[in-house]
């Protein structure tokens, strides 16, 4: 058999694998669509479905998939690494401040106790106060990171041509993304091996 004609047929053949790919993704993103709610049913229509299996095929799209979660873990599990540190602190700084109250009311005398009492429950109540508010800032802080993230993976996955990908922050749109990562990551050779 002549170089040109075995080049053809692994050509074909290789044709026809991606076209095999094509209506197996296909044929299996149809039914995870239907396991999902009626009205994100709804927006995922078979041509939607068809061209992401097409991207699928080629399987660059799995390994940016792949390793955009990588990313997202990884950030996920700082970010709750800082949380826990700053929580960590507000604790010590509690912790501190009932032993300094402790050891206040225990070295002073009992005239003086009612009103010390009464000055450390106020300090006590307005450090509780700053700590609620410095958690809030810093979970806000947290939030707008793990925005950004999406953002940056809602581009990346627009910027491979993956179909149904583009920013947005509506939670809908948001939602079927999510529907649609999960998919491909159940769909992902390497990870069914």
């Amino acid at each position: 058999m002549s170089e040109e004609v075995e080049t053809n047929l692994s050509g074909q053949q290789d044709r026809n694998d991606v076209q095999s790919r094509i209506y197996s993704n296909l044929e299996e993103l149809q039914k995870m669509a239907q396991t999902i709610p009626p009205n994100f049913q709804q927006r995922l229509p078979n041509e939607l479905l068809s061209v992401i299996s097409a991207a699928l095929a080629e399987g660059q799209i799995f390994e940016i998939v792949e390793a955009l979660a990588e990313v997202q873990q990884a950030t996920e599990k700082n970010l709750f690494q800082q949380r826990l540190e700053f929580l960590h602190k507000h604790s010590v700084e509690k912790r501190d401040f009932q032993e300094h109250y402790r050891s206040t009311i225990c070295s002073s005398d009992e005239s003086a106790t009612l009103n010390l009492t009464k000055e450390l429950d106020k300090q006590e109540e307005i450090m509780k106060k700053r700590q609620r508010e410095q958690l809030k800032q810093s979970d806000m802080r947290l939030i707008l990171q793990l925005d950004r993230k999406l953002m940056d993976q809602q581009v990346t996955l627009e910027k491979a041509g993956l179909p149904g990908f583009h920013v947005t922050n509506e939670p809908n749109e948001i939602r079927l993304q999510m529907y649609l990562l999960d998919f491909i990551r159940r769909l992902n050779p390497s990870k069914n091996k």
